[in-house]
């Protein structure tokens, strides 16, 4: 076994992102107002969308422009904004809660929640096939797909709804997950847990994540499962968490389907380390007294308490065409194709476009001088650092941190003026001269 690869921790897919959910709009040291125009450049998740609309005035107008390197992330994103936008007659908003975590950050899922991707799936696949004129939602907006890309989608959407498999039969995400962790740890592999525990302790609770729980935490580290909201058997492989990966072999190009998305940051730090309930952060003897499973405390309604106080476990949950899910007054949520970094600029309605731009950590090479042709004078521009992907030193956190204000200057971005970098996210703002 050899010594391991580290950098194969952070995976080579997005299926979540480095930082946790921000309300973009209060990101920079201007708060917009009125209609809004956001960019979100491989954001990975749903996080930063989700945070902004919690937070949205009755008279703003929201619109989000979503860009992923992958079809295979946007099919993910497109089916958690779904469960996100489902409406409550159909389920309900401790199921959904439920739903949209055991979706978003487990490797393995109940039956149940299993049978509700799978009718999720065909609804979106039914949407991507429709014509690009057709009665959709506005919060999922995939007509500016190109045929083929819909095409890609189709395909992704027709395979969740069957058996997972590759031309070398059923893919076990289990053995994929252990195949990475094997990878990643080397000789380490036998002490994993000593591994795990050093992660948690000396990195993530040493960067101001101690609501992270070792018992949870070394639990996904191992197998993948990091909501255990019920008891129940996770023994399902979650569609949404397999891709496919080319690698070199003997001169030949090969794809292997399998897991590799992050295997040492955690799906956690998304949602699971920060709250507007201070309650929810007590701790008692150094230690939290809730853990991530047990903050899951929801808003009362009336329908809320009438009908899922004590939702059952085995409840199945009405799948609704895309056309009827939620409608959000004022808000659109649009899908680019997979070339619309280089397009957009070259495009007049995008000139001076965008109000915020968000970059995440891993498509922060693709920084550079166009992107200032679509961002408005006032523009914020928002760029996720290196401080939650785990196997970076803090020179090379440094490192990409000084990297990414470089690109900005190179771009036409400047630091904002009277805001200091939380170590998360950097902010800057168009250059005056530029």
């Amino acid at each position: 076994m050899s010594a391991g690869r580290p950098s194969e921790g952070a995976g080579c897919v997005n299926w979540w992102g480095f930082s946790p959910a921000r309300d973009l709009i209060c990101a920079g040291p201007v708060h917009h107002k009125g209609e809004v125009n956001i960019l979100l450049v491989g954001s990975g998740d749903p996080r930063h969308l989700l945070k902004t609309l919690a937070n949205l005035r009755d008279e703003d107008v929201l619109n989000v422009w979503l860009f992923e390197n992958s079809m295979e992330v946007v099919a993910r994103q497109m089916l958690l904004l779904y469960i996100a936008l489902t409406p409550q007659q159909a389920m309900g908003l401790h199921a959904k809660t439920e739903t949209f975590l055991e979706v978003f950050g487990n490797s393995l899922l109940r039956s149940q929640t299993d049978e509700t991707v799978k009718r999720v799936a065909s609804q979106l696949l039914l949407h991507v096939s429709d014509v690009p004129d057709s009665d959709g939602n506005p919060c999922l907006n995939a007509s500016l797909f190109k045929f083929k890309e819909r095409d890609e989608l189709a395909r992704i959407f027709k395979s969740w709804t069957q058996p997972c498999s590759s031309p070398a039969g059923p893919v076990s995400i289990a053995k994929a997950w252990d195949y990475r962790v094997r990878q990643h740890l080397g000789t380490r592999y036998d002490s994993k847990k000593g591994c795990f525990d050093w992660d948690l302790t000396m990195k993530l609770h040493e960067k101001g994540c101690s609501v992270i729980n070792k018992q949870e935490y070394v639990r996904w580290r191992e197998s993948g499962l990091a909501f255990e909201l019920r008891e129940g058997f996770y023994e399902m492989t979650n569609p949404s968490l397999l891709s496919s990966r080319v690698f070199s072999q003997r001169g030949d190009r090969v794809a292997l389907r399998g897991y590799w998305g992050d295997i040492v940051s955690s799906p956690y730090l998304a949602f699971g380390v920060e709250t507007e309930n201070e309650s929810l952060l007590k701790t008692q003897n150094g230690q939290h007294v809730k853990s991530l499973s047990r903050r899951r405390e929801l808003p009362s309604t009336p329908q809320f308490d009438a009908e899922e106080e004590n939702p059952p476990a085995n409840i199945e949950h009405n799948c609704v065409p895309v056309s009827d899910l939620m409608r959000l007054n004022g808000v659109s949520v649009n899908f680019l194709p997979l070339d619309s970094l280089q397009k957009l600029p070259e495009k007049q309605k995008y000139a001076n476009f965008f109000d915020i731009i968000y970059f995440s950590a891993s498509c922060a090479h693709h920084l550079g001088p166009k992107i200032r042709q679509i961002a408005a004078p006032d523009a914020v521009l928002v760029v996720e650092l290196a401080k939650f992907i785990l196997d970076l030193n803090k020179e090379q956190e440094a490192g990409f941190a000084e990297r990414v204000t470089g690109l900005c200057a190179e771009a036409g971005f400047q630091p904002c003026l009277g805001t200091k970098s939380d170590g998360v996210h950097a902010l800057f703002e168009p250059h005056e001269d530029k």
